[in-house]
């Protein structure tokens, strides 16, 4: 007997949202989820065939591939080209037993988030949340 996936609907994280100057996109996201999503922009979806899907799986979630991706990784170059920031969930009081602490959001670039090792990453408790583009670096970005 197999146990209930205790996510109801994982579809909850995975959306496409634009405003005037950014696209938001949800973390549980895959690439090849993002090539097949008619509402994501056609540019991003080119930038995702020619440069990052030459280094990762297309199954890959945007999640699990910003937080192990450093500044070694070549897909670290194109999203620091378009100008990315990372929203989190994060540990508010990590001095505070596990029990008693609360999560805050918080953003951070792609400079600030690559450095960071995973070490710490799961010392804070953080949870990537969404992938924030800026609509102007995509639209600047040569293809």
């Amino acid at each position: 007997m197999s146990l209930p996936n205790n996510i109801v609907n994982e579809n909850d994280f995975k959306y496409y949202m634009q405003d005037v100057s950014k696209n938001y996109f949800g973390a549980r996201f895959n690439y090849n989820e993002l090539l097949d999503n008619e509402l994501v922009p056609f540019k991003f979806k080119t930038i995702i065939s020619r440069y990052i899907s030459k280094n990762i799986d297309k199954d890959t979630t945007l999640e699990s591939h910003f937080y192990y991706m450093d500044r070694d990784d070549e897909c670290y170059r194109v999203y620091k080209q378009l100008k990315a920031t990372i929203r989190v969930s994060q540990y508010k009081n990590i001095n505070k037993p596990v029990e008693e602490r609360t999560f805050k959001e918080k953003l951070y670039s792609i400079d600030e988030f690559s450095v960071m090792p995973v070490s710490e990453k799961e010392e804070k408790g953080i949870i990537v949340r969404e992938i924030i583009i800026s609509k102007l670096s995509l639209f600047a970005f040569m293809v």
